[in-house]
């Protein structure tokens, strides 16, 4: 067997304090306290599986974080009114939205949410509802009806960028809600639909696309979209959370082809590096929105069919900390 000398080359080492800047491995007896300890490895990002939604679904919207989220609204053969509210372990059903819709977006947080846009089965509609953690009411109505639409921020200060206002025809609109009604916002740079989105309605980022470029990155201020660093993987159909500058992008439909991904990437606020990849490729997933960079779920979408009851929780990179040696 070989020692710790034979593998670094140097002796564990009395000191009366930790050391300021351990190494990887490195081990050391700290005789103030009497204690062995040594310096972990950094650990990678990973995905596990969560509880399974009630209702298999794709192309939903989602909102809150890992162990308080919220499904509402998809595709399951139709557009449905379902919301179900997920605990970290599994998901309950919550109260339906008024209008049944697919290709919609939200934001918010489990007990305090919004749902706009969206497409019903017959038509692209513009509606909005709140969530009190309990039931759906009427919001104020988009100015521009669209499905397929980014989304950022929360119930009363929320945005909704790009989207489809017809059918294959991406849009640069921005519209910003108070908690009563929408205004305009600075227009996109690139015209853009099923694209996702992170952050605030003054520090927002939008990402993806359903046409080129497919790894268009924008970073809103409350006025004006300007570009930021590209992702890895371009892509449509795909899920967010985080902020502006630390964001995760996960999921979605990769051209050419249009398989569907487990992609999964970090953005810093200048650029994406990818992370460890989801388990299940899927595209039409939800993501809790309001979760953050190192801590979130996605949720529902396919594929391609069969349409997805899963759920996935993200935890991302720990690390490296100083651990104890304790015998037993």
């Amino acid at each position: 067997m070989s020692t710790y000398n034979q593998i670094f080359g140097i002796k564990v080492t009395a000191v009366t304090s930790n050391p300021s800047d351990p190494i990887k491995g490195q081990v050391w007896f700290n005789t103030t306290d009497a204690a062995m300890r040594y310096q972990s490895a950094t650990t990678a990002g990973a995905w596990a599986a969560g509880g399974n939604l009630g209702t298999a679904r794709s192309y939903l919207a989602g909102c809150g974080t890992q162990t308080s989220a919220l499904a509402f609204g998809g595709y399951t053969g139709a557009a449905s009114t379902s919301t179900e509210e997920y605990d970290g372990s599994s998901w309950s059903s919550g109260g339906n939205l008024a209008t049944a819709r697919n290709d919609l977006a939200g934001c918010g947080t489990q007990t305090s949410a919004l749902a706009f846009g969206g497409y019903t089965g017959t038509a692209i509609t513009g509606a909005t509802e709140e969530y009190d953690g309990s039931s759906w009411t009427s919001g104020g109505t988009m100015a521009n009806a669209k499905y397929g639409h980014g989304e950022a921020g929360t119930q009363t200060s929320a945005l909704a960028f790009g989207g489809a206002p017809s059918p294959t025809t991406g849009s640069t609109t921005t519209e910003e809600y108070d908690g009563t009604s929408w205004t305009s916002g600075g227009s996109l740079g690139t015209a853009r639909y099923y694209a996702a989105g992170a952050g605030t309605q003054t520090s927002a980022l939008a990402f993806g696309n359903n046409s080129p470029p497919k790894t268009a990155t924008e970073e809103y201020d409350g006025t004006s979209w300007t570009s930021g660093g590209s992702l890895n993987t371009g892509r449509m159909d795909l899920a967010a959370s985080g902020t502006q500058t630390s964001a995760l992008a996960f999921g979605g439909t990769v051209p050419p082809g249009n398989t569907s991904s487990a992609a999964t990437e970090a953005y810093n606020g200048t650029s994406w590096t990818t992370e460890t990849s989801m388990a299940t490729a899927r595209r039409g997933l939800a993501g809790a929105n309001a979760g953050t960079q190192s801590s979130t779920a996605g949720f529902g979408g396919n594929n391609p069919p069969p349409i997805s009851a899963a759920t996935e929780e993200f935890t991302g990179a720990g690390a490296a900390t100083t651990k104890t040696i304790t015998a037993s």
